[in-house]
């Protein structure tokens, strides 16, 4: 059994640990806050925007002409920007997408609970289909937003095209513009054909799923419901359908990423706090246990200096 002395040294080291995670679950509520009316704020939007989009291309006249309109770089006639209706995770083959861009999302520092192992372990579940539909190393251009994704990408062996772990803190919309147009230029010019995203989505507070979303080819489904329209939406639109469709489509390229990173960096202050409010209540009960065991040991000690008194007295 440990002497007083040391359990008492314990509950103090205990004591001062649970300042910390009491203070950090603090902190990160306070970001998670402001990250919740972030996100609350641009989810919405940027998915009406990309319902309406969606729910005007069903009409075929309007999607050819839009396909027409942004010119045919492909030697067999096939639209530079392809607007189909892929899934929603769906990961391409190598015959029809000879290469792709990946952008991984994870957070800059440790002490989030299961938070970059989750999306880590994403990444690496997407490497192995890629890998198993004919993709090599050289055949992925990896963008990182995080510094422990950063790493992971490393160790796996593939090289990082680039790294914006800077971002992982601090979302900027205008670094989200500048990613956004490099994809979509990678894309347009046939560099890459295809776009995913991996990064972990903020469901609520208690959970931070790891989630993998197609970016482009630009999907036509439903947000909510999953699936396509079946009827064309019937729009009062002012100009042209074509104009409004051409100034649609790169805001919804460019929300959608920076919705993403509103996401990603909400999650990971949702899961901070998580963690940190398991940590701050095992502090709580292992301190409850060592003063227990403290007092025990103090009350034993009293009796045994009692039982010496009394003996000594009898004697």
């Amino acid at each position: 059994m440990s002497s007083l002395k040391e359990i008492k040294s314990r509950i103090a080291s205990v004591k001062n640990t649970l300042k910390i995670t009491s203070a950090m679950k603090m902190v990160a509520s306070a970001k998670l806050h402001k990250a919740q009316a972030a996100i609350g704020g641009k989810l919405p939007y940027e998915q009406q925007l990309h319902r309406i989009l969606a729910g005007l291309l069903q009409d075929d006249d309007l999607l050819s002409a839009m396909r027409h309109e942004l010119g045919f770089s492909n030697p067999d006639g096939q639209s530079a920007i392809i607007l189909e209706d892929v899934g929603v995770d769906q990961i391409p083959s190598k015959d029809k997408c000879p290469r792709i861009a990946l952008v991984a999302f994870s957070s800059n520092s440790s002490l989030c609970g299961s938070f970059n192992v989750n999306a880590i372990k994403k990444y690496h579940e997407t490497l192995r289909l890629l890998e198993r539909n004919g993709f090599a190393k050289d055949d992925i251009d990896t963008y990182v937003i995080g510094r422990k994704m950063a790493e992971a990408v490393r160790k796996s062996g593939y090289p990082v095209k680039s790294d914006l772990s800077n971002l992982a803190d601090k979302p900027s919309y205008d670094a989200a513009f500048d990613l956004a147009s490099e994809l979509v230029d990678s894309f347009t010019s046939g560099e890459v054909s295809h776009v995913l995203l991996v990064y972990n989505h903020f469901a609520s507070p208690g959970s931070q799923p790891s989630v993998r979303e197609n970016y482009l080819p630009l999907s036509l489904h439903d947000i909510d419901k999953g699936d396509r329209y079946d009827q064309p939406i019937d729009y009062i639109l002012e100009p042209d359908p074509l104009s409004l469709v051409k100034s649609l489509l790169p805001q919804v390229l460019l929300l959608k990423l920076y919705t993403v990173m509103l996401d990603a960096n909400a999650a990971e202050h949702a899961a901070r706090t998580l963690a940190m409010q398991i940590a701050s209540d095992n502090a709580q009960d292992l301190i409850a246990e060592l003063t227990l065991s403290y007092n025990k040991g103090r009350q034993q000690e009293i009796t045994a200096e009692i039982l010496d008194l009394v003996g000594g007295t009898m004697a």
